[in-house]
Parts: structure tokens; C-alpha cells; sequence
């Protein structure tokens, strides 16, 4: 409830701000990393959020603006739209995208298309049994791929007294847990260095599945996987080509976003201005005193 209050205020100031601006709103989309019912607008569930059931687009619809299409979309699949349409790997046509948060999630662009699946679930790579005497998952099940490459994973394994936390209970922003890590790395801290290798072997034995599966040309890292790309990406191309079969994985290579954690903020702004392109009349113009913006 907190963080949906948080959510419709931040919402509501940027679109007063830019209704003083003259900017008629397109649409707002939401970004969730979890599975999500898009045509209803429902969080299905988000474990490293702990929602369940939570009807994000009616909430927002009804506290931020009820006259604006609100669209809600798993933020990994919105991610790999912008890389798609925008980073590193633009135009490829055969790519996955894989985050790189607390939890990790897959956006999979195919023959140039977005991979949703029956029911819109396909992408949650991160919960793909790796090891079946592994830790916990936050999803309930066990050794899912997350609790090897997660942020939060290496998190645990550079500061195994406080998890992902700190010694006063405060989970720490991504950027600032990134720093502290860079920072030990490039003091040669054995325990850094180490965690990283191990990360990036796990990243490469995931990958090679993902490889098997859906024979991508390109598997493009955001998050932390691209700030720490120099670190990480080297062990991951060498396990990748250990496992992988031979062809496939010779035409396959990691490459670091450029977008950083605002990925999925882009791919989602690209929804609603897809939307536009192909239906103008649908936009609502509202009064100046209404007017809006879409955003993510």
C-alpha cells in the first residue's frame, strides 16, 4: 500500500507539472518486475516485492487519472523492447535481455518480436531451477537462477553478516551497493573479486540454456550485470562457450547496456507511444487544467 501511495504522488506531480506545460497525457505504464494479467492490469505476483493479487491499474486509474489508459507490463519484457528499439543491440532481431536487479528477470525479442507467451509469463528466467540444492528463492522454490546472479545474491556473498541489507536494517539503493562493490574490487578484495567470478560463472550457465532454447544472437546485461560488465562478462562468454552447442553459441555474445536501470522506464514510454502511432484517435484530449504526460 505504501509503495502504491508513493507511486500515484510521484505520478500526480510530474502530470501537474506538465499540464502547466500544455503536454496532453498518452498513457502511463507501470513497469513490475513479476507476472503480470496486461489486459487487466493485475500483478499475478511479484516475489522480491511480496504482491500478490494487486490490481495496480485500477489503484492508479482511480488516485492518479481516470481518463488515462494505464497500462501495466512486466519490467524485464519492457526493458528488452528498448534495447530492441533503442540500445545497444538496436535491430537485432533474435536478442535476450536479462536484468540485472535484486531479482532477474528476461525480456526475449524473436524474429523481431516481443516473446509473450499463452499468457503473457514467458521471460521469468530468474526462476529457473539451477540448482536443486541451492538457497532459497524468494519465490518459495529452490536454487532458482536469481540466487546465483541476483544482485542481492552477491550482495550476500561480499557482506554474508547483513544479506542484503546493512547492520541497521536499511536495504541499500542499487547504485550505492554498486560503489561500495567497485570500490572493494578495485582494492583487490579477495572476497569481492571471488564473489564476481562466481557470479559471472553462474551468469554464463544460465545463459547457456537460454542460448539452447532460443538460439538469441545477442544476450544484452543491464543493471548491475552492465556496471560490473568488465568483471563478469568474461567468465560468463567462457562458460557460455563451454556449454553451449557448438554453432549456436559461436554466433552468440554478451554485450553490456548502455541504458542503465531506467531500461524498462524507456521501453515503457515506447508503449504508449506505439499505441499512438497506430491509433492517433485514441487519445483523449483533456482540458489544460487536466492535461497530463505519459510516462513510466
Amino acid at each position: 500500500e505504501r509503495s502504491l501511495d508513493e507511486l500515484a504522488r510521484v505520478a500526480r506531480e510530474a502530470l501537474a507539472e506538465l499540464g502547466l506545460l500544455g503536454i496532453h497525457v498518452a498513457g502511463i505504464t507501470v513497469a513490475v518486475p513479476g507476472l503480470i494479467d496486461g489486459a487487466n492490469g493485475i500483478v499475478h505476483v511479484a516475489p522480491n516485492l511480496g504482491w500478490y493479487g494487486v490490481p495496480v491499474a485500477e489503484r492508479l486509474s482511480w488516485d492518479v487519472a481516470p481518463n488515462i489508459p494505464v497500462t501495466v507490463v512486466n519490467d524485464a519484457n519492457l526493458a528488452a523492447l528498448a534495447e530492441f528499439t533503442s540500445g545497444v543491440a538496436a535491430g537485432t532481431t533474435d536478442l535476450v535481455y536479462l536484468t540485472g536487479e535484486v531479482g532477474v528477470g528476461g525480456g526475449i525479442i524473436a524474429g523481431g518480436r516481443l516473446l509473450g507467451g499463452a499468457d503473457g509469463f514467458a521471460g521469468e528466467v530468474g526462476h529457473v531451477m539451477v540448482d536443486s540444492a541451492g538457497d532459497k528463492c524468494g519465490c518459495g522454490r529452490t536454487g532458482c537462477w536469481e540466487t546465483k546472479v541476483g544482485l542481492a545474491a552477491l550482495v550476500r556473498m561480499v557482506t554474508p553478516d547483513h544479506a542484503y541489507g546493512v547492520p541497521d536494517g536499511i536495504v541499500r539503493d542499487p547504485e550505492e551497493r554498486l560503489a561500495e562493490i567497485e570500490r572493494r574490487q578495485a582494492e583487490g578484495d579477495p572476497q569481492v573479486v571471488q564473489a564476481l567470478a562466481e557470479v559471472g560463472r553462474w551468469l554464463g550457465l544460465g545463459s547457456a540454456t537460454l542460448v539452447r532454447l532460443f538460439n538469441p544472437r545477442v544476450i544484452v546485461v543491464g543493471g548491475y550485470f552492465a556496471r560490473l560488465a568488465e568483471h563478469l562478462l568474461p567468465r560468463a562468454q567462457a562458460e557460455l562457450t563451454r556449454l553451449g552447442v557448438t554453432g549456436t553459441v559461436a554466433h552468440c555474445t554478451f554485450i553490456a547496456s548502455d541504458l542503465g536501470f531506467g531500461a524498462a522506464s524507456r521501453g515503457a514510454a515506447g508503449v504508449v507511444v506505439d499505441r499512438v502511432l497506430a491509433d492517433p484517435t485514441a487519445i483523449e484530449i483533456l482540458p489544460p487544467e487536466m492535461s497530463t504526460l505519459s510516462g513510466a
